[in-house]
């Protein structure tokens, strides 16, 4: 689960992380407000999943209260459009109002898992302010990493050694491996699949804060963490997405026009695979999990269908717990009540599988039956072509 800034910096406070005075406005009076009580001079940031706001005019700096209300105004209701929002873009519904402050440097921290250690890495980085994938690709040598072993937590003598190596100055050093340990502690408590202070600033008067944030919630965790669930701001995410987890679903939006209904992640990531080597696209990326009901086949495809890309519908099961006659029985029912036209390629192996293709068999609907992933592949890029 994504949070906007506003919220991760709120949260990175009562763990210890200095942030800029500053406050939410969700309307111009609200913003102007907010500018009176910091003093006037502050910055106004749209407040979307999404970076590079700066970059598509998603943060101005006002002068007096006055300028900042001119601001919201028009940066309320904008449609803000950013190298991660796409096209499409996002509109912009709140705002953060906050005090300006004297920069001297611009820093990254950040702490994300490392797939190949199995680990968790803390990265800082004396160039902040930039994409830290930039940063990675044509100046590796100023990413520095430190990893964080399991049960053990970031050291003081690490956070020390980071903070030396982006050059912070000795009297600031304390302050920023306070951050640092603050960082790492939330990220751990709460969670978290990816934190990031970008850009982690150094006043000229010597102050570290966390002038950005980016705060991303282990969606599986999030048992743990109800009450982080009021943070979550549905107008951020994919209508379908929103619709699919109201069910039980996993739906990822794509730009294809192959749809893919599967169980089970790797799976999915598979059939995507076997599309593209096909020649086709996947639209979407739908996991009904392993125990999936009839009734959840049918919100499935409702909400495959919904997306007027979709030209061809790929199903792609094998059946443990979700058995394929009930997965049959899901697909034709959805056929007979949403009266489904586009074609619909099925391979299904496992549990009951000569039931389920009895019951395909015996609906009267035109589905194609495949004989493996690369003929199903085959079948319904041809088909959606």
């Amino acid at each position: 689960m994504k949070i906007h800034e506003y919220q991760a910096k709120a949260l990175l406070a009562k763990y210890g992380v200095p942030v800029p005075r500053g406050s939410v406005a969700f309307t111009v009076d609200e913003a102007e407000t907010a500018a009176k009580e910091l003093g006037g001079s502050v910055v106004v940031k749209a407040q979307i999943h999404a970076g590079g706001r700066g970059k598509g005019g998603g943060v101005k700096i006002g002068k007096s209260a006055v300028e900042a209300r001119d601001i919201a105004e028009k940066m309320l209701g904008m449609k803000l459009i950013t190298h991660q929002t796409g096209p499409e873009g996002r509109i912009v519904q709140r705002l953060l109002v906050e005090e300006t402050l004297p920069i001297d440097r611009e820093l990254y921290l950040g702490i994300t898992l490392d797939r190949g250690t199995g680990k968790n890495v803390f990265m800082a980085s004396a160039a902040g302010g930039m994409d830290i994938e930039e940063v990675a690709a044509n100046t590796p040598e100023l990413l520095l990493k430190e990893t964080i072993e399991p049960g053990i937590g970031l050291q003081a003598f690490q956070a020390r050694k980071l903070a030396f190596g982006m050059g912070i100055p000795a009297a600031s050093v304390n302050g920023a491996v306070a951050t640092m340990m603050a960082l790492a502690k939330a990220y751990d408590e709460m969670d978290a699949s990816l934190a990031e202070i970008n850009p982690f600033i150094l006043t000229k008067d010597g102050r570290t804060l966390a002038l950005d944030a980016k705060f991303g919630i282990d969606d599986n965790a999030m048992f743990r963490h109800k009450d982080l669930m009021e943070l979550r701001d549905i107008n951020e995410e994919d209508p379908l997405e929103v619709e699919a987890s109201k069910h039980g679903l996993n739906y990822i939006k794509l730009d294809g026009n192959v749809a893919c209904m599967v169980n089970g992640a790797g799976l999915a990531m598979a059939t995507m695979d076997i599309i593209k080597y096909a020649g086709g696209s996947p639209a979407n990326f739908l996991d009904v999990g392993g125990g999936a009901n009839a009734d959840q086949i049918k919100n499935a495809f409702r909400i495959l269908l919904s997306d007027s890309a979709v030209k061809a519908v790929l199903i792609n099961i094998f059946g443990g717990i979700l058995r394929c006659d009930v997965l049959a029985t899901g697909v034709v029912n959805a056929a007979r009540e949403l009266a489904i036209k586009h074609p619909v390629v099925i391979r299904m192996e496992g549990t009951n599988v000569e039931e389920g293709r009895k019951i395909l068999r015996e609906s009267g609907f035109n589905f194609t039956v495949a004989d493996g992933m690369r003929d199903a592949a085959e079948k319904v890029v041809r088909l959606a072509q």
